[in-house]
């Protein structure tokens, strides 16, 4: 699926004839296009729809002109493409249309193929303009305050995603955010709400795994007196409590199938029924999931529902994991120092370079969720002023000690396919090999602890490795 919505354009015109000709040769090449005979009934549809890329309109109507519609609606929507059409050419209506803003001019009867032609190059330019705007915004936010609606890191990979957050929160569409556990998916739902239209209203989040599959139900829809044991009163569901929101549906796809099947159903009416209800309830709400599986390949193979999958992703957003941006770790760590020191009243430590090195080098299978919590726990249990790599927690210095030795003889040793255990293995014995097999002296090598190493010595001997006798 595309990242990009599609250009939805609005046509204004009381001629229907003219305004049916347009519509329909917009549609023809793949504009989303909404028709209106009255300005007035255009502009208040765009006050609830601000996701608009092109206002065509038509100068002489009755009620308010084209001048006033392409006035009013460059009120709501700033970077919205402008294109009037006219019978009445003159160039004082020229004139005045460029006043608003209004990039092209176009006289009836039209040219189908300058309309399409004019209606591509203005979207396009908009969603330049657009971009380069958003990027502008992104940069300077996160120069000015390291973060970006709670997320921190200044990798291309983030700027990507902060730029992606900014145009995709103007639209109405689902969108569907891919990426490891841990790496920071409810973030990015939350920062599509708050730069949203909905921003004032509610924000939902539903964990599909937290909740049994029996009860998930009743939590999306919510459900009647007496609809099943124990249901006692009725109790509204979160599509119900997000009406005007957004509902944030975490871990989709571990949903069974029978209530994927209603949630597409309740998606594309907008409508549903409470669990042991017959009233049919109307709701406007948005709806972002999240998801750190293949969403895509369970879709082809039937695990999950094809026609759900392809509504959920009409915008798809992916979170890179942390390894992916190394350079955003130093960023991370020592913004999550001075946030847990300030909540616990203590000055924050300070990481070694030593320290970030091996930060640096880690794998993070838990993403920054891993890293928020071990810099939690250093801001609790560390009293020093500085944090070195002996304060790191052995298996990370491990890990990291494994990485790099791997890193260091991967072509010389072969070492390019195996698991983490066999590149940790070897490193740790070519360490005894380097030393004469004094322990403490491989162990201050490899950046660990004695009892660490003689623990991971005595699984390797358990196992059947020459590794020597003893502790």
């Amino acid at each position: 699926m595309s990242d990009e919505p599609k250009g939805r354009v609005v046509i204004v015109d009381d001629d229907a004839a003219g305004r049916l000709a347009m519509a329909r040769a917009l549609e023809r090449v793949g504009f989303d296009v909404k028709a209106y005979a009255d300005g007035m009934a255009a502009l208040a549809w765009l006050r609830e729809h601000p996701d608009v890329e092109l206002i065509v309109t038509d100068l002489k109507m009755p009620g308010i002109d084209g001048i006033e519609v392409l006035r009013r609606a460059r009120e709501i929507i700033p970077d919205v493409g402008l294109l009037m059409v006219t019978a009445f050419a003159s160039v004082d209506s020229a004139v005045e249309a460029m006043k608003v803003g209004s990039a092209d001019y176009l006289e009836k009867p039209l040219n189908i193929e300058a309309l399409r032609s004019r209606a591509r190059n203005l979207v396009e330019k908009g969603q330049q303009s657009r971009e380069l705007r958003q990027l502008r915004d992104v940069l300077s936010t996160v120069d000015r305050e390291g973060a970006f609606e709670g997320m921190v890191g200044r990798a291309p990979a983030m700027l990507e995603l902060y730029r992606k957050i900014g145009h995709v929160a103007r639209v109405r569409s689902p969108v569907l955010i891919l990426g490891e556990s841990g790496s920071g998916k409810e973030l990015v739902a939350r920062a599509i709400h708050r730069r949203s239209a909905r921003a004032r209203e509610t924000f939902l989040p539903l964990d599909c795994t937290s909740i049994p599959p029996e009860l998930l139900e009743s939590e999306l829809f919510g459900h009647e007196r007496g609809a099943f044991t124990g249901a006692q009163a009725r109790k509204p569901g979160k599509l119900e409590l997000a009406h005007r929101g957004t509902l944030f549906l975490d871990e989709i796809g571990d949903m069974r199938p029978d209530l994927q099947s209603k949630l597409l159903r309740a998606i594309e009416s907008q409508s549903f029924m409470r669990v042991g209800g017959t009233e049919q309830l109307h709701v406007d709400v948005r709806i972002l999931a999240a998801t750190n599986r293949d969403l895509a390949r369970m879709a082809e193979t039937g695990e999950f529902r094809q026609d759900l999958y392809y509504r959920l992703a009409v915008v798809t957003l992916r979170v890179p994991a942390l390894r992916e941006r190394v350079e955003d770790i130093p960023v991370l760590a020592t913004w999550f120092l001075e946030r847990f020191a300030a909540e616990n009243r203590r000055k924050a430590p300070r990481l070694t370079p030593e320290a970030v090195r091996l930060l640096e080098s880690a794998a993070w299978p838990g993403n920054v969720r891993e890293l928020r919590n071990l810099m939690e726990s250093l801001v609790i249990l560390h009293e020093g002023e500085e944090i070195g790599p002996h304060h790191l927690p052995d298996d990370l210095r491990t890990a990291a000690a494994a990485s790099a030795a791997a890193a260091g003889t991967q072509v010389a040793t072969g070492l390019a396919g195996r698991t983490m255990e066999e590149i940790e293995r070897e490193a740790i014995l070519q360490s005894l090999e380097r030393t004469g097999g004094n322990r403490t002296q491989a162990a201050e090598m490899l950046g660990i602890g004695l009892r660490t190493l003689q623990r991971k010595l005595k699984q390797y001997r358990q196992e059947g490795y020459p590794v020597g006798d003893g502790e």
